[in-house]
């Protein structure tokens, strides 16, 4: 496929910025090589994980400035600073080509947990909800005035997946989580990319910042999660994915409990729920590995389809495009 044909804009590359530790300013370079999967060769945020990059609008940094904020190009953390971008509004999986180099957004904005020296200033900082964070998919030399190429997210990317377990005494340490890992296998073999596993204590707080953050900043396609669905005063997985979920999608969990009743009659215990928070499928999964195998065998045929149509890449389930029962791009993985 011609990159240039799906462009979707372009932009300008204004100032490379770099700092040689975390939690500083960074200063603007004459130019950067951006290294695959690392990140800008010198910078103290490059590394094997996701916020590689980041990448700020010039047009925020302006409007910021007419606040009356004195501000250098570096001055909010800022790798990259573009100019003709919205960069909050687009999606992760967004990608940009900057000569030979080429960047995919992997989060929207950040928290932030320790106010800069701007925010102490002025009240405020653009960073943690106007940038964005990007890896490198592959690397390049990058100057101020070279034109960055905005292009669709890539076809043929999986359906991306987050694992979370709740378990107070795994989370301790006194107890090994093999739901968690099990799962995560489970969701490779069937042509998932899970982005992030987590564990958790069976608090109600963390895991709803945890599902916020995955939801809106990360965008990961589906959150699985596991543990905390039963009669314990500390069981509330439930709870939680209520609390921040748009919309409720009652016949997964419904589904994996009629299955579940089929082998053992304690399934009629479980308070497992499942929903959706703006494009993020939340799905609740028994604490069990065994049960957790059970219901995604049983659940995986047809998730595909539906976060295919969460996500745009699948018609509506009446449409004739859906007719053939297609799940995503991989469908030989989901089946």
């Amino acid at each position: 496929m011609d990159m240039q044909k799906t462009a979707a804009g372009s932009g300008k590359l204004l100032a490379v910025c770099i700092s040689d530790r975390r939690g500083i300013q960074k200063s603007e370079v004459p130019a950067g090589m951006l290294i695959e999967d690392f990140g800008i060769e010198g910078d103290a945020h490059a590394g094997r994980w996701h916020r590689q990059v980041s990448l700020l609008s010039f047009e925020k940094i302006e409007e910021f400035r007419s606040k009356g904020a004195e501000v250098d190009f570096g001055a909010f953390g800022e790798n990259l600073v573009i100019e003709g971008f919205d960069f909050r509004n687009l999606p992760v999986g967004t990608r940009f080509r900057i000569g030979d180099a080429l960047l995919e957004i992997t989060q929207i904005g950040k928290e932030c947990h320790s106010h800069c020296a701007i925010y102490k200033v002025m009240g405020d900082c653009i960073m943690p909800r106007e940038g964005v964070f990007a890896k490198v998919i592959k690397g390049g030399s990058v100057k101020p005035g070279d034109t960055v190429t905005q292009l669709p997210p890539d076809p043929a990317r999986p359906f991306t997946a987050a694992v979370i377990t709740l378990s107070d005494r795994g989370f301790r340490g006194e107890r090994e989580d093999k739901s968690g890992p099990l799962i995560k296998t489970i969701l490779e073999e069937n042509g998932f990319e899970v982005i992030e596993t987590l564990l958790l204590p069976d608090e109600r707080i963390k895991l709803e910042v945890q599902l916020k953050r995955l939801a809106d900043q990360r965008q990961v396609n589906v959150i699985f999660t596991t543990g905390g669905t039963g009669f314990s005063e500390r069981d509330v997985t439930p709870e939680a994915t209520i609390a921040v979920c748009d919309r409720m999608v009652p016949g997964i969990a419904e589904a994996m409990r009629y299955y579940s009743l089929q082998i053992t009659p304690r399934a009629m215990l479980s308070r497992q729920v499942s929903g959706i928070r703006k494009k993020t499928l939340i799905v609740n999964m028994p604490g069990s590995p065994k049960a957790c195998r059970e219901d995604l065998d049983f659940i995986l045929p047809s998730l595909g389809h539906g976060l295919g149509i969460l996500t745009g890449r699948d018609g509506d389930c009446g449409s004739d495009a859906s007719a053939g029962h297609r799940h995503h791009e991989h469908p030989e993985k989901i089946n």
